[in-house]
């Protein structure tokens, strides 16, 4: 009998429960009860030893009130330590107050979740000023995971990417390239990005002409609005590429910025299933259960 239990945030039941027979631990769903008010009423089942937590933290503002009550009635189920499987984790992108009176959100997120949790389980976390996770949770264990492998799968696992070239839409995104690029010996070019709004993004491409009769794959670790995807495929179809195609980590974009990206010329934009989309085709299952075996 396993050590551990797994228990799935309402809308994460295909992933959660892939991980937990991939695991071979039992699984409950968490009930969620939301009164007119807008307060929480939480309920989990029975909990081993261990119990983990699946729950991705897009749209992060109720599911973080949430998740403390969960992992509360875990430890009164007695739970005596409690993993968070977050594939995505929420508010990394703001390290430092850029203006006077902002919130820095990554260190309130750091100080938040270790009252609740042993262990927080992510992957690609959008960081930029720190440079792992343990400087963000120094009081629990946190991990990193890179989806760079499952992608570099996706990508093999395709004849047509023979002789395609992989394209990051700016310096940020050279660490996915890289990894991707030795994975599967294809190369690839990075663009410059100056942002000055959300969607307010100007891209260059000085070696674009390396597209030229090519199918380009821009790969990211995310797509939120879309923009600067947009702005690299422009430049990309410019300049002769036969087609442009999107693997990113996590798709944050809506179906109204999706829709652009299509219209914009992008033939197929594809997802980890780190955050429930449309466009979710590859499978991080097998990379967080190899990540929680030493739980078991």
């Amino acid at each position: 009998m396993s050590n551990c239990t797994l228990h799935i945030y309402p809308g994460y039941e295909q992933p959660g429960s892939a991980l937990a027979k991939l695991l071979g631990c039992d699984s409950s769903a968490i009930a969620l009860h939301t009164f007119p008010d807008g307060e929480s009423r939480i309920r989990v089942g029975a909990t081993n030893n261990t119990a983990l937590v699946y729950a991705s933290l897009d749209h992060p503002n109720e599911k973080l009130v949430n998740l403390i009550f969960v992992a509360q009635a875990l430890r009164d189920m007695g739970a005596k330590r409690v993993v968070l499987i977050c594939p995505y984790l929420c508010y990394m992108r703001q390290d430092k107050a850029f203006h006077s009176g902002e919130a820095v959100s990554q260190h309130v997120i750091g100080a938040l979740l270790p009252q609740s949790f042993d262990r927080i389980l992510t992957v690609d976390p959008h960081l930029h000023r720190v440079s792992s996770l343990d400087e963000i949770f120094p009081t629990i264990e946190a991990d990193a995971l890179s989806a760079t492998g499952p992608i570099s799968e996706a990508i093999k696992g395709e004849t047509a990417f023979d002789g395609a070239l992989l394209v990051g839409p700016d310096s940020e995104s050279e660490q996915w390239l890289a990894a991707v690029s030795e994975r599967t010996g294809l190369d690839y070019i990075i663009a410059s990005k100056k942002r000055s709004g959300d969607r307010d993004v100007i891209v260059t491409l000085a070696n674009a002409d390396r597209a030229n009769g090519r199918l380009a794959i821009i790969v990211d670790d995310i797509v939120s609005s879309g923009t600067t995807i947009r702005r690299c495929a422009s430049l990309l179809l410019d300049a002769g590429a036969s087609r442009v195609e999107v693997i990113a980590v996590h798709a944050l974009c809506n179906d109204d910025d999706q829709n652009l990206m299509t219209a914009s010329g992008i033939s197929r934009l594809r997802s980890c299933n780190s955050v429930l989309h449309a466009t979710n085709a590859i499978d991080l299952a097998s990379l967080l259960a190899d990540a929680l075996k030493k739980e078991l």
